[in-house]
C-alpha cells in the first residue's frame, strides 16, 4: 500500500445513495462485511471519441482491463464473503452499456454528482472541461475504511493485488 490517502484507513464511508447498474442504489456507508470498491475514470464506448488528450494523461488508460480483471476474479472474492463495485464519476447509462457489452459479473456505481467523491476528497484529474476520479481501490470493513490502494499503477493487476490482500489478512 501507498502512503499517500491512508488518511482515509479508520474513515466511515459517505452515506450517501448512489445510482448502479443494476437499479438499485448502493450505499457504500450501510454495506455490511467486507467490500472492494475500486475507483476508475473512464470506459471508452464504441462510436464514441476518448476524452481530449486521453493518451496523454498518466493512469488514464486501463479501466477496461482493470474491470475485466475483477470480473474474471469475481468467484474468488465471493468465496471470500467480498462484495465488489466499480465506482466512476460517468452516467448509469454509460456504465450499463459498459457492464452489458463485457457481462461484467458485478455492479458499477454512479457518482456522477460527484456527492461521495467530494466527502471522501478523491483526487481527481480534468480534461476537455470535464472532471474524472483517479484511479484507486478501496477495502471497506462494515462501512468503513480498511485499507486504500492508490495509485493503482497497473490496473489489470489490481483486482490480483486486492485478493492478495484479503487472503492473507482475512477479516
Amino acid at each position: 500500500m501507498t502512503v499517500f490517502m491512508q488518511h482515509l484507513v479508520g474513515r466511515k464511508m459517505p452515506n450517501v445513495d448512489l445510482e448502479a447498474t443494476s437499479g438499485s442504489p448502493v450505499n457504500p456507508a450501510k454495506i455490511l462485511g467486507t467490500s472492494v470498491i475500486f475507483c476508475y475514470p473512464f470506459t471508452g464506448r464504441p462510436g464514441h471519441a476518448d476524452p481530449p488528450n486521453w493518451d496523454h494523461i498518466p493512469g488514464a488508460h486501463g479501466s477496461t482491463p482493470q474491470a475485466l480483471a475483477y470480473s474474471a476474479a469475481y468467484g474468488d472474492f465471493r468465496r471470500l464473503g467480498v462484495k465488489l463495485f466499480g465506482l466512476s464519476l460517468l452516467r448509469t447509462e454509460w456504465q450499463r452499456d459498459f457492464v452489458a457489452r463485457n457481462n461484467l459479473t458485478y455492479r458499477l456505481l454512479s457518482d456522477d454528482t460527484r456527492v461521495f467523491s467530494s466527502r471522501l476528497g478523491l483526487p481527481l484529474f480534468e480534461t476537455g472541461g470535464v472532471a474524472y476520479v483517479q484511479r484507486l481501490t478501496f477495502i471497506v470493513q462494515d462501512g468503513v475504511i480498511a485499507a486504500v490502494r492508490f495509485p493503482v499503477s497497473e490496473p489489470e493487476h489490481d483486482a490480483a493485488e486486492v485478493l492478495r490482500m484479503l487472503q492473507s489478512h482475512p477479516r
